[in-house]
């Protein structure tokens, strides 16, 4: 059975904030910073007894650590600088302390996997006043993309960092997550070629993606997706899915933006199906969260980082989603 995730940038959440997902049914967190966990900041990778902690904490309120992610790698590693190598044996030591807290899902981020100055972002305003994100793709007379040789130095650093990732995520039974680059550049490491290089090249079954329906929307809607699902979801490569809709795409527009889940170009309800239809069962996370009225200053509180009245929607959209598809199906998935 499909269920619903939030993700956070933080480890401080407080009790207000655990309650208010507890009430919206949430029902696991994923945590999106993998320099938020304590002690990370003092010895490159979480502490385990704080780790526990904040586990015991989550379950005290009904749910569940669903993912985390690992610390990242920087620009200085994936250019091979002077002492950057502590930064694999940090992501090491932290996927092991993942593992012996019994947490099942990471993800690893790289610096490089995408190019900001091929876009221009803006602001753009939707339905009633909603502000969202927009990129629109632009020349850049300053800047080209890498070449073919710098790519090749790019995935050689990946290629150093999951070869040593992969056996630690075997021996702990944990699953190993990269997320599509975003925004979807023409040549980033992780679009649909590099997504699939990655499966090849560590054909591990604890290796795998946390699929972002939105930035491959970004890339090519509706129907890149669905094929994509059953592309990824056929051979259990989708570990999380991040629920988002857009208008426009880069392929079709040179540019979107994206959009609540009702109001963007893509059928949010069929991409749903598909996923049953490959049999995932993971978690729905809704991502990059609308800035609704009631969510800006004034009416914000100050208690609170979190968008409470766009994730209110974007759970129950989700909610009434997974309850439709289990009607539909004529039986729980």
């Amino acid at each position: 059975m499909m269920k619903v995730s939030i993700q956070v940038p933080t480890c401080e959440l407080s009790d207000s904030d655990l309650r208010q997902m507890c009430q919206l049914g949430v029902d696991c967190i994923d945590f999106t910073q993998g320099g938020s966990f304590p002690g990370v900041r003092e010895q490159g990778f979480p502490d385990l007894d704080q780790l526990l902690q904040l586990k015991r904490r989550v379950r005290s309120h009904g749910m569940e650590i669903n993912r985390v992610t690992l610390p990242d790698m920087s620009t200085s590693f994936m250019l091979e600088e002077p002492g950057s190598e502590i930064q694999l044996e940090n992501v090491s030591n932290a996927i092991k302390t993942f593992g012996e807290a019994g947490i099942t899902l990471v993800r690893q981020r790289f610096a490089g996997d995408v190019f900001p100055y091929m876009a221009e972002e803006y602001t753009a305003v939707h339905r009633g006043g909603a502000l969202v994100r927009g990129e629109s793709l632009k020349r850049n007379l300053d800047k080209q993309p890498p070449t073919v040789e710098q790519l090749n130095a790019w995935w050689k650093r990946f290629d150093l960092v999951f070869g040593k990732l992969v056996p630690l995520a075997e021996e702990y039974e944990m699953k190993l997550a990269v997320h599509p680059s975003d925004t979807p550049y023409h040549n980033t490491p992780f679009g649909g070629l590099g997504l699939n290089r990655v499966i090849d090249s560590f054909p591990s079954r604890n290796v795998g993606l946390v699929y972002c329906v939105g930035t491959r929307g970004e890339a090519g809607g509706t129907p890149l997706v669905l094929d994509e699902i059953y592309q990824y979801g056929r051979k259990d490569k989708i570990f999380l899915v991040h629920f988002r809709n857009v208008r426009g795409s880069l392929a079709t527009a040179g540019a979107f933006e994206e959009a609540m889940l009702d109001d963007g170009h893509m059928n949010m309800a069929k991409i749903l199906l598909e996923l049953h239809k490959v049999g995932y069962n993971g978690c729905i996370n809704p991502d990059h969260i609308t800035s609704l009225e009631m969510d800006r200053a004034p009416h914000r509180s100050a208690e609170t980082k979190m968008n409470w009245v766009g994730w209110a929607y974007a759970i129950g959209y989700v909610k009434a989603l997974l309850a439709a598809l289990v009607e539909f199906r004529g039986g729980r998935d």
